[in-house]
């Protein structure tokens, strides 16, 4: 799903948090901003200015869930989805 991303950063949450990711993300030369597990041995440090901008993204979806047919995805085509939640997004940016 990540194969034609483009950035400098990823941010996530501790979900995401294995090597295997880490090491993919590294490869393609982006910089993963994920808090480690508490389980990890060796916690591994992470730009902790940077992932409190997740928090910003996590409010938008939600606003933007509000509209019924952004949530609940009428629209089965990806251009027509898009085009919604654009619709949607300047619905919310208006308020």
């Amino acid at each position: 799903m990540i194969e034609p991303l483009t950035a400098e950063h990823v941010i996530a949450d501790k979900a995401f948090d294995t090597n295997k990711f880490r090491a993919h993300l590294a490869d393609r030369g982006i910089t993963a901003v994920i808090p480690p597990l508490a389980s990890r041995k060796q916690p591994i440090p992470y730009d902790k200015d940077l992932y409190k901008e997740r928090h910003l993204v996590e409010c938008f979806i939600n606003k933007i869930k509000h509209f019924r047919r952004v949530a609940t995805r009428y629209d089965k085509t990806v251009p027509a989805y898009l085009g919604f939640v654009a619709i949607a997004s300047f619905m919310v940016w208006l308020r």
